[in-house]
């Protein structure tokens, strides 16, 4: 049987459950991320889930690996413009963001802050420090990649193969702007 893990919200009330390993765990430096990351902390007793130097830090997760146990309700996405192909949601119980999907992706890209620190997943590259105008601030603990390796587009095709290239719905409960 796969080892299963708790994650949630800041407030407890929106609870997931993973199974298994994720595909990846990582951190992105991409444009997108960092504004949504940005307004999202601006909301309501939201806190800032970028690390110092301003990454996305997330874990990456076969949607088939991914249960919501409660707080459905609360889970509704923001997009940063009208036409973006990718969605955040968020727990507006306390505006605690949860995860990130591409359009017709296979996977969630699940907020590390959901764990607990001492059982967060660690990650194990950094995508997309090409957006950043300066990378001298970046730490050399992991490689630092420029863009999405092909090694990271072909974890993502194993995992949608095992899934026999199903690609689940996740829905709603609304919109938020922020």
């Amino acid at each position: 049987m796969s080892r299963l893990t708790h994650i949630g919200c800041a407030c407890g009330q929106t609870r997931l459950e993973v199974s298994g390993n994720p595909i990846l765990v990582s951190e992105c430096l991409c444009n997108s991320c960092r504004a949504a990351a940005g307004r999202l902390a601006a909301l309501p007793g939201a806190r800032n889930t970028l690390t110092t130097y301003h990454a996305t830090p997330a874990a990456e997760y076969r949607k088939d690996r991914i249960r919501i146990l409660s707080g459905e309700e609360n889970l509704k996405e923001f997009r940063l413009s009208p036409t973006a192909g990718s969605r955040r949601v968020v727990a507006t119980c306390c505006n605690t963001p949860v995860f990130l999907e591409m359009k017709g992706a296979h996977w969630l890209s699940l907020y590390l802050h959901l764990w607990p620190e001492e059982a967060r997943p660690k990650a194990e590259l950094r995508t997309m420090v090409g957006d950043l105008a300066d990378t001298s601030g970046l730490p050399a603990d992991m490689p630092n990649l420029k863009t999405h390796t092909v090694a990271f587009y072909a974890k993502l095709l194993a995992a949608w193969i095992a899934m026999g290239f199903r690609n689940p719905k996740i829905a709603t409960a609304g919109t938020i702007n922020a």
